[in-house]
């Protein structure tokens, strides 16, 4: 009844009358992307680790899989944000999410032509050549999403697409363990991984329509359809400091950069832990792992539902501050876990503080960006995200391995608590 009631709710604001026609077709493309998203995240991308582990990949080499592609960002986020300014926003985008997204074909050959090391290397390998446009896609959807959608429908789209992204996740994680639990291995991978390149080449195509607008009432374009706007220090002085862009370190986005630092920092920590806790310590299945995940995204959906009027009541700056505090539970309540009921009922919690989170952090951020210098402020925010995947990646493991898995677990959750902490009193 109650997702009835959500896709309902969809539909009506769909249908809304109160939104401009220029902006209708970006908020339905916006949706349609998403959608397919939360299909591939639900499939492909979340059982990318699980199917290393299952090869045997040590902690180091899961943990490689999310630190590679950091690895890229920290090259290019800066050359990426520069680029960006003299390109055509949508296109440039869209050509980044088409190259980055073949990977995921090439994920579904792998068992054809390798070993197991084999297979967990060439993942590391096309991951890592997956990240190089990826970073332009990092970078630039961010500049897209907020030259295509006005400040006051913000909260809203986001959202919507946060319900439309948690609903296709559900089905497809459900899908996904159901999948892997009546196909023999590695041939439901293959199913799985072919499945999550439709997706994403379904996604893509969305990306393709979505076309910058400017504010209603406003005379001034924020994003134009042809180029993104320079601004002011870009044009005057060339060389590896303007390119660089280190004046924006001298104005108050630098707390928010710093607090978002140790936020990430104390999430990635944690995350290739998750994995080989749930592989190699709680012993669960496909199935076990299919159902955590769609529990999790259920209640990032409930919680979702409540976003709007939280904005509204205590403003994004609180809630993703709020909603970091709360998401030390995961890593905490995982390692005291035992069984696979305690791994449902921790990703249920969990999901509540992540819609938080996932619903706020991202305006919160557009909120301290100046609105004539979006992709180089993004760009600074990719490098210190891709910095904390990097380091979060590889550090949380070795340091598991030195004072066991659970312990780290635990830190690793005071860590995130303290982060929460951090962006309420200084972002």
């Amino acid at each position: 009844m109650i997702i009835i009631k959500l896709v309902l709710s969809i539909r009506r604001f769909f249908d809304n009358p109160a939104i401009p026609r220029e902006y209708r077709r970006n908020f339905i493309h916006l949706y349609f992307d998403i959608a397919w998203f939360g299909i591939l995240s639900g499939s492909a991308i979340s059982f990318l680790t699980v199917y290393a582990a299952r090869l045997g990949a040590s902690g180091f080499q899961i943990g490689l899989l999310g630190a590679l592609p950091a690895v890229v960002s920290l090259v290019l986020s800066i050359p990426a944000g520069n680029w960006l300014q003299t390109q055509p926003v949508g296109k440039a985008v869209f050509w980044s999410a088409a190259l980055s997204r073949i990977g995921y074909f090439l994920w579904i050959l792998l068992p054809w032509l390798f070993g197991n090391q084999g297979q967990i290397w060439a993942l590391a390998a096309i991951t890592l050549a997956m990240g190089i446009p990826m970073c332009g896609l990092s970078v630039g959807f961010n500049a897209l999403f907020a030259a295509a959608v006005p400040t006051e429908w913000r909260a809203s789209v986001v959202g919507v697409r946060n319900v439309l992204q948690s609903l296709t996740f559900i089905i497809s994680s459900l899908g996904t363990g159901y999948i892997l639990d009546h196909l023999r291995f590695p041939i439901g991978y293959q199913v799985v991984f072919g499945i999550g390149f439709l997706s994403a080449a379904m996604s893509t195509l969305h990306l393709f329509f979505i076309r910058p607008q400017p504010e209603p009432g406003s005379v001034a374009i924020i994003a134009s359809p042809v180029i993104i706007p320079k601004s002011k220090e870009t044009t005057k002085r060339p060389g590896w400091h303007t390119s660089l862009r280190l004046d924006i370190w001298r104005t108050p986005y630098r707390n928010t950069l710093l607090v978002l630092l140790g936020f990430h920092l104390a999430q990635y920590l944690a995350i290739p832990l998750f994995t080989l806790y749930s592989v190699n310590y709680l012993h669960l299945t496909d199935a076990n792992i299919g159902l955590g995940t769609a529990l999790f995204y259920l209640t990032v959906l409930l919680g979702s539902t409540q976003f709007s009027h939280l904005q509204h009541q205590v403003g994004h700056h609180k809630l993703t501050g709020w909603g970091v505090s709360a998401l030390c539970f995961y890593p905490i309540a995982m390692a005291l876990s035992r069984n696979a009921f305690h791994y449902y009922l921790l990703s249920i919690v969990g999901g509540f503080a992540w819609a938080l989170v996932a619903g706020a952090y991202a305006n919160y951020l557009l909120e301290r960006i100046p609105e004539d210098d979006r992709p180089s402020h993004l760009a600074w925010y990719n490098l210190i995200l891709n910095a904390a995947v990097l380091f979060g990646s590889l550090a949380g493991p070795l340091l598991a391995g030195f004072i066991g898995i659970g312990t780290a677990l635990i830190v690793f959750g005071i860590l995130r608590f303290l982060a929460g902490i951090a962006i309420l009193k200084w972002g």
